[in-house]
């Protein structure tokens, strides 16, 4: 039988779309920050780290396994971290100049490009579930301050007394940072460095869409309300259809670079995987201006890298089959999906 050039479009067209609808293998990406050095970093929290960051896999595992979106992964993870003292996030968050701690947090669903974010509050347990609200209830991308915490109280997100967030590590590095201030010293160590110190997560789920999140305590010792580039959509955290992107490192050279958007305009425009965009931009354009720091990609075909340029990083993936990956240091050769 002889077939015409329309129907062979038309069958190529249906194979096309069967290509297209193909489910994704479901894989999760994480960072619980950068700047980790091994000095003075002992065996009890090395345990301890890598420990919250396979649970935050897990937790994020179980949800795509249930054929949940990536956002609901993205948000499961971060939590996670968000309630282990050992990241600068949620109780572990570093305190400002005032001895006070202020979270940020941003949300980005790649499929619909729907984003939220929060910056400066002082009450919110998890201030990534209070970035979803902000997206999903009402008609804003972010809320900073007391308003966002009202905006928490009406939603239901939980509130706690600003003492939960305290532990005493992280008030011993603003006590060492003001010393040091006052003494007009730079900082001994990157724990006491200003700019380190982000969890975040990205997802793809089974239907091929991808999610992004980010969330941090900030800078030991910032004044003025200083706000990084976590909560910033396109600095911190960016996700589209094709990519989902969460740093972590000194904001505002993040900022100005757009860090987390330029990766996936590299990735887009230019073809680039997720290793060589992040490469590109994390580890050769942000410290020529001066700055540090990492990065997690991901993309729509299943591809990840973890880019950074200090001596360690918090980070880990898991995928379908559900085992967790973990790793901290940069000696450690972490294999990513798609190498």
């Amino acid at each position: 039988m002889k077939l015409t050039s329309a129907v062979l479009l038309g069958l190529a067209s249906l194979s096309a779309g069967a290509a297209w609808a193909a489910p994704a293998s479901p894989l999760l990406v994480i960072h619980g920050g950068a700047g980790v050095e091994r000095k003075g970093f002992s065996a009890e929290e090395e345990r301890a780290a890598r420990a919250a960051l396979t649970e935050a896999l897990r937790r994020g595992h179980e949800a795509l396994m249930a054929g949940k979106p990536a956002m609901d992964a993205v948000t499961a993870a971060i939590t996670v971290l968000e309630n282990d003292p050992t990241f600068n996030a949620g109780r572990g968050a570093v305190f400002t100049h005032d001895g006070k701690n202020e979270l940020d947090a941003s949300l980005m669903d790649g499929a619909t490009l729907r984003a939220g974010a929060v910056a400066g509050v002082h009450t919110v347990k998890n201030p990534i579930l209070l970035a979803r609200a902000v997206m999903e209830q009402s008609p804003h991308v972010m809320m900073v301050g007391e308003g966002a915490e009202l905006f928490a109280a009406e939603q239901k997100i939980e509130l706690v007394d600003p003492s939960y967030f305290r532990t005493e590590k992280r008030w011993q590095q603003l006590q060492e940072a003001l010393r040091e201030e006052a003494a007009g010293q730079a900082h001994a160590n990157l724990e006491t460095a200003k700019h380190f110190g982000t969890v975040g997560a990205v997802a793809l789920d089974a239907q091929g869409k991808l999610a992004a999140g980010t969330s941090t305590g900030g800078m030991t010792n910032k004044r003025y309300g200083r706000v990084g580039d976590s909560p910033i959509i396109g600095a911190g955290t960016y996700a589209s259809d094709q990519c989902a992107v969460s740093g972590t490192g000194w904001g505002e050279f993040y900022i100005r670079l757009s860090v987390a958007h330029e990766v996936c305009s590299r990735m887009k425009y230019l073809h680039e995987s997720p290793a060589q965009a992040g490469d590109e931009v994390v580890v050769k354009r942000v410290p020529e201006l001066g700055g540090d720091g990492g990065a997690i990609v991901l993309s729509a075909d299943g591809k990840a890298a973890t880019p950074f340029n200090t001596e360690g990083m918090y980070r880990g993936w898991i995928g379908a089959d559900g085992v967790p990956h973990v790793a901290i240091f940069a000696d450690e050769k972490l294999k990513m999906p798609g190498e």
